[in-house]
């Protein structure tokens, strides 16, 4: 045995689904107070579209930050505190919302991407390498296990839409910081109503939001974009804040660091300066199956940032109003912390082409609907609607990419999941940067396309990964029949 190996005990798998279970959680916590921020900045912070170019900002540092830190940061502190120091990169862009301007929002957002590369890589490589000792404890394939422990992980991660717009939803739909109106004070209620219906006239919002949304004429005659007090702007970034400093205390005591189940493995970016690093990642691309993986992790990228940016302003700030974004966030993060284990649990029964092939139709039925249809605040049911189709799709490809990642380059997961991230990150930063140059509707049929190249290049992984077991097949039939015949021979 190996100096220094672990002797695992009888409950040891109760340890490791500890450790998963506390890792989600955290991140939970942490990506309340993230997705919560991030899902409000194109409408709050619209003046001179710095909230979209924050997020901009995020994703574009965070392609620097897959190409030269998370295999280094993970060297120097491990996968357990490169994910709490991680945390703390994030805190800036929280505390920029008590003073949001371009010249504070960007820096921050910056820090942010800083941090995400080390945070997710180290993230994904503790699952996928916690599933091992796990393998040869329960008997389970490891293939399995690493979906498995994706589906747990992302219930966790996605529960955080949920509980972050519960947060703004709450504060923006509170009366805190509104200056009460002179008119509503001195006419009766039954007078107000009445001179509010005579001097508002009825606005077609249809007609300039969904996908008739563009940002330079968004705000005209809108009132459902007019961004909410600053009181309440920083009663929520308050405690987003508190949110993320329990995250980081969270990882720092309850989760074992990853020695105790990879001292006897080397991992891909170990002694490599940023340079080299560098090199791991980018030579990442000389397999196939990486170039072919790119379009649908870039859709992955896009859709997201779509859904962050464009989905709340265009169609549910713009025609339904500010407060109510939270509310339908919920909806879509509800669906998609649900679906996220249910996807792992019905591949163990069907195959995973089955599942992607759903989570295609319900991306092409929305992504259709939203093409047609015009937006208006009496049909509430369809905003959450779409948003319960979205969350459900988003939680297919982000759990079966994820684990596809770890399961096709088993020994090179620092570098696959670098690469996701890297790429997921280039689809995010061209949308969001693309936002307030393109009207909605082109941004529809651009993600429609990107759909549709993204599976078309999963479609020939699963092609190609199904010939090799085939011809593997027919090579051990072979043998045997071969064996067989030289036993009868003797």
């Amino acid at each position: 045995m190996p100096e220094g190996a672990v002797v695992f005990g009888t409950n040891e798998k109760w340890r490791i689904n500890r450790n998963i279970f506390v890792l989600g959680f955290a991140f939970m916590i942490h990506f309340t107070a993230f997705h919560g921020a991030a899902n409000l900045q194109s409408s709050v912070n619209s003046d001179e579209g710095a909230g979209t170019f924050t997020l901009a900002a995020i994703y574009f540092s965070l392609i620097l930050s897959n190409i030269f830190l998370p295999a280094i940061i993970i060297k120097w502190l491990g996968c357990k505190w490169a994910v709490a120091v991680s945390f703390i990169a994030y805190m800036p862009f929280i505390a920029a919302q008590f003073y949001p301007r371009l010249y504070t929002l960007v820096p921050a957002g910056m820090m942010v991407g800083f941090g995400g590369g080390p945070l997710w890589c180290a993230k994904c490589t503790y699952l996928s390498v916690v599933a091992e000792p796990y393998s040869k404890l329960s008997g389970v394939p490891v293939d399995v296990l690493v979906v498995r422990f994706f589906g747990l992980f992302f219930m966790f991660y996605q529960m955080a839409q949920i509980w972050g717009n519960l947060v703004s939803s709450a504060i923006l739909s509170s009366t805190l910081g509104d200056i009460p109106s002179l008119m509503n004070e001195t006419l009766t209620p039954s007078a107000s109503a009445l001179v509010s219906n005579l001097t508002k006239p009825v606005v077609d919002l249809g007609a300039f939001c969904g996908v008739n949304f563009c940002s330079w004429n968004s705000s005209q005659e809108n009132a459902n974009l007019e961004p909410p007090s600053q009181l309440k702007i920083q009663v929520i970034a308050g405690v987003y804040l508190a949110c993320m400093a329990s995250a980081c205390v969270l990882v720092a005591v309850g989760v074992d660091s990853l020695t105790r189940y990879a001292s006897e493995r080397k991992s891909t970016g170990q002694g490599k300066s940023g340079v080299r690093l560098l090199a791991v990642t980018l030579r990442q691309l000389r397999h196939k199956y990486q170039l072919l993986l790119l379009p649908v992790i870039g859709y992955i990228g896009a859709e997201q940032a779509f859904m962050a940016a464009d989905f709340t302003q265009a169609f549910v700030g713009c025609a339904y109003g500010i407060s109510n974004i939270g509310f339908v966030m919920i909806c879509f993060g509800v669906f998609n912390a649900l679906a996220a284990p249910i996807a792992g649990s019905i591949v163990k029964l069907t195959g995973r082409y089955p599942v992607m092939i759903t989570a295609l139709l319900l991306n092409l039925c929305l992504l259709t609907a939203l093409l047609l249809w015009r937006p208006n605040p009496e049909q509430w049911l369809i905003f959450y609607t779409l948003a319960a189709i979205w969350g459900i799709a988003d939680a297919v490809w982000l759990v079966q990419v994820n684990a596809l990642s770890g399961i096709l380059f088993p020994g090179d997961e620092e570098a696959a999941y670098s690469n996701f991230r890297l790429w997921e990150a280039t689809g995010s930063v061209l949308s969001y940067a693309s936002a307030p140059y393109l009207c909605v509707r082109t941004r529809l049929y651009i993600l429609l396309g990107l759909l549709i190249l993204g599976f078309s290049g999963y479609t020939i992984i699963e092609v190609m990964e199904y010939k090799v077991k085939q011809a593997h097949h027919r090579e051990r039939t072979f043998q045997l029949v071969k064996k067989k015949a030289d036993d009868d021979q003797d």
